[in-house]
């Protein structure tokens, strides 16, 4: 994952979920995330009900050139319930040997490439055999069709489960100033233990931090963010970027834009480097608490 940009670029608005691109307008889009050093992809199989990775794939295959300047993330393991998935009856969780290794060579048929840079399973499965996951992991891996493996919303102990058996890369989790517990459960320590870097994703916290007039929890971060992008020269979104980037565990953040202003935008905070304090002092904010 050295080669992985810091910010991820999310495809899930960008295909039938979200603004539906023809396939000029995600070449266009892809080919402005790569000038802004945004390289990274990140996709899932249900996105767009399985229609996404296809959107994708369409631009690789009409341009193979861009293969070799991104990388590509995809993830497997949720049974949605859709059009496209007619055997699918309800929806349900499946790590399964035979599930991933379908789902990952189904991906690798989509988005039109050879190999997935990252495969990461979807949600924990409470059926899960980790041994059977990692006979998935090391057959796809031994053929070439995927570089490396991670988890997605998995908890410390559901982490420590698999990567007993098949080193796991990384667990993208939600994290965000509004959604912080990774910091207090132990997923972030133990990202830093193994030296892997979390991805979060909705790193705005769904956009509720903006809201104008919102609850007190939201009044209080506005109260510390505003001072703060007025010192930086700043917008909020890229102080609470910057809050992520400041951690030690080298959080990756997924963007969820479908706007390539906003993704220029979110490249600035790379620049941002918070002080210690101000950083506690948009945590206090959000938690209402002074630190002990």
């Amino acid at each position: 994952m050295s080669n992985f940009s810091t910010l991820i670029m999310g495809t899930m608005r960008l295909g039938l979920w979200g603004v539906n691109y023809n396939t000029q307008q995600w070449q266009e889009f892809i080919e402005n995330c790569l000038e802004l050093g945004v390289t990274t992809f990140d996709h899932a199989d249900i996105y767009g009900d399985y229609t996404t990775e296809a959107d994708f794939g369409k631009v690789l295959k009409a341009q193979p050139g861009l293969r070799n300047q991104l990388q590509i993330i995809t993830k497997c393991g949720i049974r949605r319930v859709c059009k496209q998935r007619p055997d699918h009856r309800i929806k349900s969780y499946d790590s399964s040997k035979a599930h991933i290794i379908w789902s990952a060579e189904n991906s690798l048929k989509e988005l039109n490439i050879d190999s997935i840079d990252l495969l990461l399973l979807h949600r924990p499965d409470w059926l899960m055999q980790p041994d059977e996951v990692a006979e998935a992991f090391h057959q796809l891996q031994e053929a070439g069709k995927v570089k490396a493996f991670g988890v997605s919303n998995f908890t410390p102990s559901q982490f420590d489960l698999l990567n007993d058996r098949f080193p796991l890369v990384t667990n993208q989790v939600e994290i965000s100033i509004l959604h912080r517990n990774s910091f207090e459960d132990g997923t972030l320590d133990q990202c830093l233990k193994h030296h892997i870097r979390p991805q979060a994703w909705s790193p705005m916290g769904g956009g509720a931090i903006f809201n104008k007039g919102g609850n007190e929890q939201v009044n209080r971060i506005q109260d510390v963010l505003n001072p703060l992008s007025a010192k930086y020269n700043a917008t909020p979104d890229q102080i609470l970027l910057a809050w992520l980037l400041r951690h030690p565990a080298g959080i990756q953040p997924v963007l969820g834009t479908t706007k390539i202003e906003r993704v220029r935008a979110a490249v600035k905070a790379l620049e941002i480097q918070l002080l210690q304090a101000e950083w506690y002092d948009l945590w206090q904010a959000a938690t209402g608490k002074k630190i002990a």
